[in-house]
């Protein structure tokens, strides 16, 4: 199947799509600074650079894309043209998120992945379980 506009205006499209700053991350964090919980984003120092890291917790958070991060939802679809690059790309993503998740926790911290499927569905009720998430991983922590 063909694509709707040109390669050259889908490669310009494309090249806009940055991989930090988008609207859900943002208000993800707003949500959790209101909440009191303070953080570092996209901290370059660990591996995958995080959306979120409550440093002083040892706990990442990742705000994933479901189309980028090929998430088995609705918004997580196959484009119906070029398929295997698309197919190749997803895979190597996937490769990278469980590589990074991997380094992470070998290093002592706690992953949290947040889909945007779930804050589009129902934004309080997923943040108010990853504050469950949070305090629990807090309270087991100081229990170690």
């Amino acid at each position: 199947m063909d694509d709707r506009i040109s390669k050259e205006k889908r490669s310009w499209n494309m090249s806009r799509i940055k991989g930090k700053e988008n609207a859900l991350e943002i208000k993800v964090r707003k949500y959790l600074w209101h909440h009191g919980y303070r953080y570092r984003k996209n901290y370059s120092k660990l591996p995958g650079k995080p959306d979120i890291v409550l440093t002083k917790h040892m706990i990442v958070i990742f705000v994933n894309g479901c189309f980028w991060h090929h998430h088995d939802c609705q918004l997580g679809s196959m484009p119906k043209s070029n398929v295997e690059f698309w197919q190749s790309k997803f895979q190597r993503n996937r490769e990278n998120d469980l590589k990074n998740i991997i380094e992470l926790e070998q290093l002592g911290y706690a992953v949290i992945t947040v889909w945007e499927c779930e804050l589009q569905k129902d934004f309080e009720k997923r943040m108010a379980f990853l504050i469950d998430e949070i305090e629990y991983l807090i309270n087991r922590n100081e229990m170690l």
